[in-house]
């Protein structure tokens, strides 16, 4: 029987193959194969998946409000994947080819992931509301992760002292997607050509 703590480090080793190590051997391969549309797409697709990370190092700090980025994070991910109408139709009508296929196929399994994850996440969102929830054994289960991330990484730093580089992250991240959402969108539509 699959306890939450093991669905926790499952999830989070699937985030790290899904979302860090796939989507970074097709951006090189992409460049490799001077495949354009699909760089364009992979380089929105990491402006938009930095906020996991910013997840992550809210999470070491401690801060409730990491449920909420969280969240967020797997919701605009496949929405940046499927957003854009220009790369849609220029990667469709690319001819078949391996690096095609295999994004294609990697697009659609995290956007599966990413939604799936977002609705079982949604169940533990009372954790960003409610410090007693936060402190309970089912909201600190989502935050062994990080915290052990800290530790092979960040060991000599505290955790006060990452949470401020998340918070700053998250600041420049809002203020980014702000201006995406009330400027730039207007301009240009569903089209991610400058």
């Amino acid at each position: 029987m699959w306890s939450l703590e093991k669905f926790v480090w499952a999830d989070y080793r699937i985030a790290v193959l899904f979302t860090v190590f796939l989507p970074l051997i097709l951006l090189i391969w992409a460049f490799v194969q001077k495949n354009e549309s699909i760089q364009r797409l992979l380089t929105i697709y990491w402006r938009v998946a930095s906020l996991l990370m910013i997840t992550v190092y809210l999470m070491i700090g401690g801060l409730t409000f990491s449920f909420l980025t969280g969240l967020m994070a797997r919701i605009l991910i496949p929405l940046s994947l499927w957003f854009w109408e220009d790369l849609n139709e220029e990667i469709r009508e690319q001819p078949n080819s391996l690096l095609r296929f295999a994004f294609v196929a990697w697009r659609w399994a995290v956007s599966v992931y990413s939604l799936a994850g977002a609705v079982f996440f949604a169940f533990y969102i009372s954790c960003a509301f409610s410090r007693a929830q936060f402190a309970g054994a089912a909201c600190q289960t989502w935050l062994q992760p990080p915290l052990l991330y800290k530790e092979i990484l960040h060991g000599g730093y505290t955790n006060g002292f990452l949470a401020f580089f998340g918070v700053v992250g998250l600041l420049i991240y809002l203020l980014v997607l702000g201006y995406f959402v009330f400027v730039r969108l207007g301009r240009q539509g569903r089209s991610a050509i400058n």
